[in-house]
């Protein structure tokens, strides 16, 4: 797991461990932000609709507007920050985010706020994207990293819940502007930390970005998020649809014609050839379907079903999040460490299938402590446990060099996952209601779209169990690693 030597892309100077350690809580904080913003808007998306006179269908670009910028922009901010420095672009991503922030709370126009929520999503694809590389290079003994990813981990799966209880907060004690302005202290207190905490790092040495692969791959991405956000509203077998996603796709073989063709490819094709990073990112798609079935519908069903409030819905996700930290922050690591990466990751993945196999059986008249609570406490326990080794078998072949657009790819297969998933299930769960407006037909679709969600979260199992190589437990130095934590 300790990746190649590489001096081009290691820092200038190692911080002492205690920074090592300021600098990942920082770098936490920062991701956070994006990761709050995923969710945190759902919950005020009403009050923003009243506020700003938004139809309907107008209402869905607050969230497309930045799921098309986030989705499109991964890939080439983690080349980026492999080529001027990962501390450079983290910055950058913040201060574009931070900014945006401040224009989409001050928003009194639907014009600026969805232009504003655009740029929020290419700040926060920056950040992601460098992010995780940025601790890797931090980070380089096993049982170190393992726990820093642990920590990383836990901020990924625990935000987007977290975001659903700030969001009702903030929306019923304040405004929905609050959840925007909420970042700006945050992000100024990342960018002026990050200053003195992160090393200065160079990029590549005589590294050239490749402007043909950059297009074309942005402009695929940007298509297929856009043709995937809009597939309900417009119909999955449309003219639209069906000429977004073949645009995409025909963008994405001139990406890869091209890659294969230049001397310095955006995307060295070799890196698929890396097992467990193919293998992690497949688990990516198919677990992050399987997570947007946990955040979004069992937020429906508690809201629509249960008639809970915007905070009584957040509320039901603090048991998760509490497991997911103990997890995630300690047990986790020294479970990779005695176990591997595949048993954990494989585990705690079927441990979230049965949680949300609880759900897909919980009634009209449900009762909190009988069919809301148990499924909450298996999937916080699942997500607890698999994304500290997902995260470790996406970047543990990945030369440092590569680890930005390591990070990107990752980061892209759990977007791109969580959106084509998110859109299936809705799908599902509106057709198996139809026009019946009851709330027996209501259950009954989102019982179809946890059955679905069950379906992904066993199947990112199944390929944990069966491709990801064995690592880190059976080499000696691990060990060694183990017995010094």
């Amino acid at each position: 797991m300790t990746p190649h030597n590489n001096p081009a892309s290691l820092p200038d100077s190692s911080p002492s461990a205690p920074s090592r350690w300021w600098a990942l809580l920082v770098l936490c904080l920062g991701v956070l932000m994006i990761v709050l913003d995923t969710t945190i808007v759902n919950v005020a998306l009403p009050s923003i609709r009243t506020d700003l006179g938004f139809s309907e269908t107008a209402l869905v670009w607050v969230v497309n507007a930045y799921m098309l910028t986030f989705g499109g922009f991964l890939l080439l901010g983690g080349r980026l920050g492999d080529l001027y420095g990962h501390r450079k672009l983290f910055l950058l991503g913040i201060a574009l985010f931070t900014v945006a922030s401040l224009a989409c709370g001050l928003s009194r126009s639907q014009e600026l706020l969805i232009a504003a929520r655009a740029v929020q999503g290419l700040g926060g694809a920056v950040v992601s994207a460098v992010a995780l590389s940025l601790i890797m290079n931090l980070f380089t003994e096993p049982a170190e990293r393992a726990k820093a990813m642990g920590v990383y981990g836990f901020v990924c799966a625990g935000g987007g819940s977290i975001g659903v209880l700030l969001g009702g907060l903030l929306t019923s004690q304040f405004s929905w502007h609050w959840i925007f302005l909420v970042n700006l202290p945050l992000g100024i207190a990342v960018y002026v930390l990050c200053l003195s905490l992160l090393p200065a790092a160079r990029g590549q040495a005589g590294g050239r970005l490749d402007m043909g692969g950059a297009v074309t791959i942005t402009l695929s991405m940007m298509l297929a998020v856009y043709a995937v956000v809009n597939g309900n509203e417009a119909g999955w077998l449309s003219l639209q649809t069906l000429g977004l996603l073949a645009s995409a796709a025909a963008l994405l073989g001139a990406f890869l014609f091209i890659e294969s063709r230049v001397a310095s490819p955006l995307m060295p094709l070799s890196l698929f050839r890396l097992r467990n990073l193919a293998t992690a990112n497949a688990v990516g798609v198919l677990w992050a379907a399987a997570m947007f079935a946990w955040f979004f519908i069992s937020a429906l069903y508690a809201q629509l079903v249960l008639g809970y409030t915007p905070m009584q819905v957040g509320l039901t996700f603090l048991p998760a999040n509490i497991l997911m930290a103990i997890f995630s922050l300690g047990l986790s690591a020294k479970m990779v460490m005695r176990f591997g990466l595949r048993l954990p990751l494989a585990g705690g993945l079927l441990l979230a299938a049965a949680g949300l196999a609880l759900f897909a059986r919980a009634p009209g008249d449900g009762r909190f402590i009988v069919d809301v609570l148990p499924g909450m406490l298996l999937l916080g326990l699942g997500a607890g446990i698999a994304f500290n080794p997902m995260l470790l078998a996406a970047m543990s072949d990945v030369d440092p060099a590569d680890s930005g657009l390591a990070s990107g790819v990752v980061n892209t297969s759990f977007m791109m996952g969580g959106a084509l998933g998110l859109a299936v299930l809705a799908s599902v769960a509106s057709a198996r209601t139809g026009d019946d407006g009851s709330l027996a037909a209501l259950v009954d679709g989102y019982h179809a779209a946890f059955v679905i969600g069950t379906a992904f979260a066993l199947a990112a199992g199944v390929v944990a169990a069966v491709f990801l190589r064995p690592a880190p437990a059976e080499h000696p130095e691990t060990t060694t690693a183990l017995e010094a934590a």
